[in-house]
């Protein structure tokens, strides 16, 4: 049994909250350039240049690439060898968070009370906290920050069975379209399928936590997120809804068995800041 004092903690998810606003993954780079390259639109292209410009000065003067800095999502797996000593597991979350977007500069955008009272809890806390038991004796952290422009466009719908895969795509493929340039596109499109209602939301958004350069393992997937990718992009919505063939850089769905009577299906898109950081301990 390996011993892990909660203090241990802090610091990590505050540098998780600063580092996921500053600096992009190498795997969005990467996708980006890949599109820009086959991009018809000269109008996409520049757009898609003044993103990499955004990126670099992002680095360059330590901002943030983006003012919505997002809801702190945490998807946490635990080992199941580990005792958590000297306070609240989830207090420490919320602490280092606290730090994170005070130390960082970073806007704090939760409210107290969904409707009637939304007053700013003016620290960006609470965070939304997923727990994993696993093998093991360490513990991995993972931040998705997301922000409400393409959270806001994402969609749970209870499907029939009978809708079968082209019923999927269809719905999938619509979202997108309805979404425009809200989200901010390019976007990244996380599918959610089977579970129940509310396990395929949280499958849409552990989709997006996959590398962007990695393929899914299931062939069969691999397939239908291609095709997918292909019908967004002839949508002509295009880079921040301009015009062009790069409305998407990625499809990434999750999969999990279902009620025989029900066919859930979540769309949970994201912006092309794609803020996802991990750490280790």
């Amino acid at each position: 049994m390996r011993e892990i004092d909660v203090k241990e903690i802090i610091p990590i998810v505050k540098k998780l909250c600063i580092d996921a606003s500053i600096y992009i993954g190498d795997d969005v780079v990467e996708k980006l350039k890949e599109f820009q390259e086959k991009e018809e639109s000269p109008i996409a292209k520049e757009i898609i240049s003044i993103i990499f410009e955004n990126q670099r000065l992002s680095v360059e003067k330590q901002m943030p690439l983006c003012q919505d800095t997002g809801v702190a999502v945490f998807f946490i797996e635990l080992g199941q060898d580990v005792h958590l000593i000297g306070g609240d597991f989830y207090e420490a979350i919320n602490e280092g968070v606290r730090q994170g977007y005070k130390d960082g500069y970073l806007r704090k955008s939760m409210v107290d009370d969904p409707i009637i009272d939304r007053k700013n809890t003016k620290d960006n806390t609470p965070a939304l906290i997923y727990l994993d038991i696993v093998p093991g004796d360490k513990i991995k952290i993972t931040l998705a920050a997301k922000g409400g422009g393409s959270e806001n466009m994402s969609e749970v719908k209870m499907m029939k069975a009978a809708d079968g895969i082209e019923g999927v795509i269809d719905f999938v493929v619509d979202r997108v379209k309805r979404s425009g340039g809200n989200p901010c596109p390019p976007i990244i499109v996380g599918v959610g399928l089977g579970g129940n209602f509310e396990q395929s939301a949280l499958l849409a958004k552990k989709s997006l936590l996959r590398s962007l350069n990695e393929k899914n393992p299931d062939p069969k997937w691999a397939k239908v997120e291609d095709e997918i990718l292909e019908r967004v992009n002839n949508l002509g919505i295009g880079p921040q809804g301009l015009g062009g063939r790069t409305t998407a850089i990625a499809v990434q769905i999750l999969a999990k068995p279902c009620h025989i009577a029900s066919m859930p299906v979540a769309v949970n898109i994201e912006c092309h800041v794609h803020r996802h950081k991990s750490a280790v301990i």
